[in-house]
């Protein structure tokens, strides 16, 4: 395939951390010849003055970023890691393949891939997968007085989302969070893309923050809604896959790019 054809990838983050965050994931990805971008979320940052920022907001700049890649007539997929399965989720309107081409016009999205993510039913928030009994930890944590989240405890968060990690390298990385708007975990999702396209999982399965159990929910919520099964890869790793086990995700998300649209 000619590189100026090969379908691109457009990566979303979770919450609590900045693009830069994976950009080696991005490399890795550009030297196996295919375009890559991954967006830096509205919601997540320095507090700052100002409204909060929305999961609306972050779904705008995925979709801004899908159809940029679309115009140049490539396929598209969109994977997003954590939190950021919900914005991606959101933000499929109007730029998958199949719409784009009712219009007259190539490329688009053709797949739509979480890593461990969120994806709540419609008309539901990212929060309410936290449901009793998933095991998940709502002590991580809380909002101060501006409405910017921030994690309540360093050694916890490393206990809960680097547990694959040394202490050391669990802190090292831990000390990068930054803030998050609190208004992300409670918009609704008003566009469920995950009935627009096929859709591949990582299933994380020693995740200790979006556990197992929500993870399987969100497989079951997608599989209901699209009347198609996921494409499921399990990883034997923690919430941050990305660094604990690097290799598996940079292969993984290589083959997300060679099936594109297939089934």
């Amino acid at each position: 395939m000619a590189s100026s054809t090969k379908p691109a990838l457009v990566f979303v983050t979770g919450s609590f951390v900045m693009a830069t965050h994976y950009e080696f994931l991005m490399e890795a990805i550009k030297t196996k010849g295919y375009p890559a971008q991954v967006i830096q979320l509205k919601t997540a940052g320095t507090r700052r003055p100002g409204p909060l920022p929305t999961m609306y907001d972050d779904a705008a700049d995925i979709n801004a970023a899908a159809a940029k890649f679309a115009d140049e007539g490539r396929d598209v997929v969109v994977v997003a890691h954590s939190y950021g399965g919900v914005p991606a989720t959101q933000s499929l309107k109007g730029v998958t393949k199949a719409e784009r081409e009712k219009e007259g016009k190539q490329g688009g999205v053709v797949r739509l891939a979480y890593m461990t993510a969120l994806a709540p039913e419609l008309g539901a928030p990212a929060g309410s997968l936290f449901f009793e009994g998933s095991g998940a930890r709502p002590d991580l944590m809380a909002p101060g007085e501006d409405g910017w989240l921030y994690h309540t405890n360093l050694e916890l968060s490393r206990e809960v989302c680097f547990n694959s990690l040394t202490v050391e390298k669990g802190k090292e990385v831990a000390e990068e969070f930054v803030n998050h708007s609190s208004l992300a975990f409670v918009n609704e999702l008003t566009h469920a893309g995950y009935k627009d396209v096929p859709v591949s999982y990582l299933f994380c399965e020693d995740d200790k923050c979006v556990t197992p159990p929500i993870q399987q929910r969100v497989i079951d919520t997608i599989e209901s809604a699209s009347g198609r099964k996921v494409d499921i890869t399990r990883n034997f790793s923690d919430h941050c896959p990305e660094i604990s086990t690097p290799d598996n995700v940079i292969n993984w998300l290589a083959g997300l790019l060679e099936k594109g649209g297939k089934e």
